[in-house]
């Protein structure tokens, strides 16, 4: 149960600053009446809005533009979504280490949507200029007699996607750390919001993205993609100017240095004490005066008895270089940043079904009845905006009600805790596959009733029959994204809150470039000795439900390696320090070392 403590005002007509160590842009100390909480959210949450509609506007339907307009196969078109996923998530590393070290996150965001426009801009002139284009395959010519795109025209498309890339890896990173930011944790009502903060921020960007799934599709396919891609180009543009009209009410964290150079002095300072023995009393180890990180705006973080070999970096010897002797402070937060490295590592498979499955069920649904109505037929890839109607509903559901309900069994502020959210969106990832596999043998069952095995050809089944898997991707996302954002903000050290997000975005990356090898190996190994293949070209005669028994058994392996690691996690104990002293919220079973237990684990942070 946590312990409220009351808000501490100007209790001797001081003005009542901030105690989280965040600044304005000048470096001086904020208001908090002035500055953040959701008012500055606001400008933050609008952002998103836009930029999600205008990302998921591209990323949504880019499997028709490679297919229908550049004339690329099933898997060649796959894999270079999967690469460019991997790319825009990866790159958030780079950004956060800029943020972290030297730039700041707002600095490090204005000058990265900058990029992103000027890559949004670029798209739209290539799907817009005729010279750009590839011309349309004529009717009644096979696929792969379709006149191919020049290099010039796929390198000017492929430019400005990677282009959004680098500039998407300085934004992601940063938006929702800024945001998170802008609740003071020393503050127990700021402190309230912020545990629900990234309920409400995935509900906010996913309005845009279920805009460009419904809207900028339906306008891609009937009106054009020069129209389709402008408009999400604008939205951008606009999102920026918004997010700068807030710039006065924004709460800043300074730059503290590299996270991953600091992480990685301690690596090697460990390794070349490792036959060094560490003392029993930890305040042998080498630290620093609270005053030394008072000044610098930091806080300093007791010794954890967890990851006990890191801890010979901070041994004293007669080696003062900062390869060969580091702070408990600095161990700590390398801890930290390196127990959640499992956790990332249970969320590549995840990671790869939401890349590549949404590409092969839009790709199933090109073969289905899209008929809506005598004159109207719904756009195969708007059945993306299922999963997004589907995660806003549960994301209010579990916040409103869910919550609230099983709070009063568990004590904990979030209901359960963020590996268990975790844990169930895993469970409903192996769900998934199963029911695009009952689906997809649905479908082929169809095919071959009606004996059409064109490439070109619609089955007498309607494209509704892949709800189901849509919907329960929504409701997966609302366990496993979020928890994975809450886990890797929440539980990263102070100065390494960017590199923490970012833990997240790599997750996806990761995943992407996973999805990527798996769908090669597989298209390829399936073909040998004579065999027709499971993914071929034309999905009427491909064998798609055996590539989802494989990722549903995939799945089952990731969860039972999920459990292992979940028993072994030890989450931060949380104490709270203010400018009127020392104050702890004790854990509840959200602080708790292994799922199910109470017990706060000796891994503080004072």
């Amino acid at each position: 149960m946590m312990a409220m403590v009351e808000e501490k005002g100007s209790a001797n007509g001081e003005e009542d600053y901030t105690q989280d160590g965040t600044v304005d842009l000048k470096g001086r100390p904020v208001l908090r009446s002035k500055t953040g909480r959701w008012k500055a959210c606001s400008f933050i949450v609008a952002y998103e809005v836009f930029e999600r509609m205008a990302f998921y506007g591209i990323a949504s339907n880019l499997v028709v533009y490679l297919t229908e307009k550049l004339h690329e196969g099933t898997v060649e078109s796959s894999n270079n979504i999967s690469n460019l996923s991997g790319a825009v998530w990866m790159m958030p590393l780079a950004g956060a280490y800029i943020a972290d070290a030297y730039l700041g996150r707002y600095r490090t965001f204005v000058i990265a949507s900058g990029i992103y426009f000027l890559g949004m801009c670029l798209l739209t002139l290539a799907v817009s200029l005729p010279s750009l284009k590839p011309p349309q395959c004529a009717e009644g010519i096979a696929d792969n007699n379709c006149p191919k795109a020049s290099p010039l025209q796929k390198g000017v498309f492929f430019l400005a996607l990677y282009i959004i890339a680098v500039g998407t890896g300085g934004t992601k990173p940063n938006i929702s750390t800024m945001g998170a930011d802008q609740f003071d944790e020393f503050e127990p009502k700021e402190r309230s919001y912020k545990l629900s903060f990234f309920n409400w921020w995935f509900f906010s960007i996913f309005l845009g993205t279920l805009f460009s799934n419904t809207f900028l599709i339906y306008i891609q396919d009937n009106v054009g993609w020069a129209v389709g891609y402008g408009l999400p180009t604008a939205g951008l543009g606009i999102s920026i100017l918004v997010f700068l009209v807030g710039t006065p009410l924004y709460r800043h964290k300074l730059p503290s240095g590299s996270p991953l150079t600091r992480m990685l002095q301690v690596y090697v300072a460990a390794i070349r004490k490792w036959k060094s023995c560490i003392p029993e009393n930890p305040k042998e180890l080498h630290e620093l005066n609270m005053e030394d990180y008072d000044c610098k705006g930091r806080n300093r973080i007791d010794h954890s008895s967890s990851l006990r070999f890191l801890d010979k970096a901070a041994i004293k010897t007669d080696e003062t270089s900062t390869w060969m002797l580091c702070t408990v402070t600095q161990v700590e937060e390398t801890k930290r940043m390196t127990k959640m490295i499992p956790i990332l590592i249970t969320t590549i498979v995840p990671s790869t079904l939401i890349v590549q499955a949404t590409t092969l069920f839009i790709k199933q649904g090109i073969t289905l009845n899209k008929s809506m109505g005598p004159h109207f037929d719904i756009p195969p890839a708007c059945l993306t905006a299922f999963i997004t109607i589907f995660m806003l509903i549960s994301i209010v559901v579990y916040d409103r009600v869910f919550v609230p309900l099983i709070r009063r069994y568990t004590k904990n502020p979030r209901g359960i805790t963020m590996l268990q959210r975790l844990g169930i969106g895993l469970v409903l990832h192996v769900i998934i596959m199963i029911t695009a596999c009952l689906a997809e043998r649905k479908r082929l069952s169809v095919a071959r009733e009606n004996r059409l095995f064109g490439p070109h050809d619609t089955l007498p089944l309607t494209i509704f029959i892949l709800l189901p898997q849509f919907a329960l991707a929504g409701v997966a996302d609302n366990f496993v994204e979020i928890a994975k954002m809450e886990i890797f903000y929440d539980q990263a050290p102070e100065g390494m809150k960017s590199l923490g997000t970012a833990y997240f975005t790599t997750s996806l990356g990761l995943g992407s470039f996973l999805s990527t090898f798996l769908l090669t190996a597989i298209a390829n190994i399936s073909q040998r000795n004579g065999h027709k293949g499971w993914i071929l070209n034309n999905l009427n005669i491909s064998r798609l439900d055996y590539y989802y028994v494989f990722m549903a058994v995939l799945s089952f392996l990731n969860f039972l390696f999920f459990l292992v690691v979940a028993k072994f996690f030890v989450y931060n104990v949380d104490v709270t320090q203010n400018k009127y002293g020392l104050e702890m919220i004790i854990p509840s079973s959200q602080d708790n070392g292994r799922i199910g237990q109470s017990t706060p684990q000796p891994d503080a942070k004072s």
